[in-house]
């Protein structure tokens, strides 16, 4: 498979990883908070299988594959460690990278990530077998996908993978998202798909949610963007990027 990436910004900065949302690309999920960011640093925005420009190959989906697959892009790009950036599935997918190839990541960046089944609102994907690509058509993820899809009749079958892999979503044990050595932001929009109380629950297990003038701030940061759901939170640019600079500068001199 090639994937399909784009590099910007200065090349002697720490590089970050953008990975993007389901049925999403580059530019649906960070069209506007991707220049924001590299302006001060290395930005690599990737494309995964089957999405946006890079080719869907037989094989389906998965978090572990699309974790890989960004793995195998540092390597060929020969960068030994990076922070990440995920969004919806991005975040499960960078978050896989945290907890299966910890060595690659330095610090990540979590944007509407869950790591259980019950951390979605009750009943949310009940639905989803009934879901049919039409159903799409006009949105701006298919769009999108027409503008920069290799084959633009791929779409059907982009619709029909996302629905499997969204009946058997990922997950992660306490002890899992405990042992988690990046240090992690939760970005979380007040009416996201996930529910509030999982951010504060797995931001607990991360380290978080102590009395920082006692003890010191955490590694950890949480962030919920109010008046956003979970589609908007992309949107939000002009709030995350200001965030996300402050998270990953304060730790640019951490090992």
């Amino acid at each position: 498979m090639e994937m399909y990436f784009e590099d910007h910004g200065p090349l002697d900065t720490r590089p970050l990883v953008l990975i993007h949302g389901a049925l999403s690309g580059i530019d649906t999920s960070f069209g506007t908070l991707l220049p924001l960011l590299a302006k001060s640093r290395r930005v690599i925005a990737v494309e995964l299988q089957g999405h946006g420009r890079t080719p869907d190959i037989a094989r389906p989906f998965t978090v572990e594959h699309f974790a890989a697959d960004v793995v195998e892009l540092l390597d060929r790009l020969g960068i030994e460690r990076a922070d990440v950036l995920g969004w919806s599935m991005g975040a499960a997918v960078a978050l896989r990278l945290g907890t299966d190839h910890p060595r690659r990541v330095g610090r990540l960046v979590l944007a509407s990530v869950s790591f259980h089944n019950g951390g979605m609102h009750p009943g949310l994907l009940d639905g989803i077998a009934d879901l049919r690509p039409e159903h799409l058509h006009g949105s701006e993820f298919h769009e999108e996908y027409l503008r920069t899809a290799p084959d633009p009749a791929g779409w059907a079958n982009l619709v029909t993978k996302m629905k499997a892999l969204d009946a058997d979503l990922p997950q992660w044990t306490a002890e899992q998202i405990r042992a988690v050595a990046a240090p992690t932001m939760l970005i979380l929009a007040d009416a996201d798909i996930v529910r509030p109380e999982h951010a504060v629950e797995m931001f607990r297990l991360l380290g978080g949610g102590v009395a920082g003038d006692l003890t010191g701030l955490p590694a950890c940061r949480l962030a919920i963007l109010p008046g956003t759901t979970h589609t908007t939170v992309p949107q939000r640019a002009d709030w995350v990027a200001p965030m996300v600079e402050e998270f990953l500068a304060i730790l640019d001199d951490r090992p």
